[in-house]
């Protein structure tokens, strides 16, 4: 039995939203990001003498939801010389296709458990090219700690590299459930759509700015600058969304309450920050100090909102 593979979910703090190549899922900008240890997938995958089987949370899914995963399986195959049905088991612990990232974790640990499988020895930067092919932010989550996407200009040259993958900075994230249904606009036509805005090239036109005053921030453990840069360059991604033609969005009105309520905190003294990726869900960036009390304050806010609190996460592991 192949060994399972554990990979941990990423939230980009420098986004990525727009591809130059879709069949590759290469990037039209670089990007960077934290791994978060509260969200992760298992898979393992092996060989059958029977047809190939994707189980997802123990439940064997029809060949339409199978197909992206057995397509990718596909190209993996073909590029090593296999040609063997499979057996893939997955348990995925983050909601699923609700802005939390589910796809980077998931294709991460696809592609390791591959490897496993074949028994195919490749290093972290061939791994972080090939799971891209799955999904572009998957390349991200081999690493732990921070990490960056460079966005190359080939499938050779399109790859992450681990920043740093043990950072000291006291950075905590607070995962801000307000809605855990899968969104109605997908990433992949997001990311289509959102090039019809008037203001998505001079975006584009300020990545490798952004990139390297983040990198500047996480290098002198400067929790301000992060966070302010972090909060501008969603804002930058969802001000893009809203302006292409046809305009559309991901807020929900929930979404610009929890927004509201991260500023009016900071103006009381308790610095912390948001950003959001596809979907409604809020992310905070804070100490762990304020941690408490912001999760005090969001509860009494929403109701019954599930609030997780998330760490940096490590980057692919092998579980026994």
């Amino acid at each position: 039995m192949s060994k399972i593979v554990r990979a941990h979910t990423n939230i980009a703090l420098i986004k990525y939203w727009g591809k130059a190549n879709a069949e590759l899922r290469l990037p039209l900008m670089s990007s960077l990001s934290m791994t978060l240890d509260a969200f992760y997938t298992d898979t393992s995958v092996e060989k059958t003498n029977d047809e190939n089987a994707f189980y997802l949370n123990g439940q064997k899914q029809d060949s339409k939801q199978s197909q992206r995963v057995f397509s990718y399986l596909t190209k993996l195959q073909n590029k090593f010389g296999y040609h063997d049905n499979l057996i893939v088991k997955s348990v995925n612990h983050v909601p699923t296709s609700a802005g939390l990232a589910s796809s980077s974790s998931a294709f991460a640990a696809l592609a390791a458990a591959f490897f496993q499988c074949y028994n195919i020895q490749v290093d972290k930067k061939e791994l972080s090219r090939l799971a891209r092919i799955g999904s572009g932010s998957a390349c991200r989550s081999i690493f732990g700690g921070f990490s960056v996407w460079q966005k190359g200009d080939s499938d050779a040259s399109s790859y992450a590299y681990a920043l740093d993958e043990h950072p000291q900075m006291d950075l905590h994230l607070l995962a801000v459930e307000l809605n855990t249904n899968q969104k109605k606009i997908s990433s992949t036509s997001g990311m289509k759509e959102a090039q019809s805005s008037p203001f998505f090239n001079p975006w584009l036109e300020r990545n490798e700015t952004e990139l390297n005053q983040m990198i500047a921030a996480i290098k002198n453990d400067d929790f301000t600058a992060l966070g302010e840069l972090a909060e501008l360059n969603a804002n930058e991604m969802h001000a893009i969304n809203l302006t292409a033609q046809p305009e559309f969005t991901y807020f929900e009105p929930n979404t610009i309450r929890a927004i509201k309520l991260v500023e009016d905190l900071r103006k009381e003294g308790i610095e912390c920050y948001y950003t959001i990726d596809a979907g409604p869900n809020i992310k905070i960036l804070c100490r762990l100090r304020n941690s408490k009390e912001i999760i005090e304050r969001f509860k009494s806010v929403f109701n019954n909102v599930n609030i997780v609190i998330a760490n940096f996460g490590p980057g692919i592991t092998y579980l026994d």
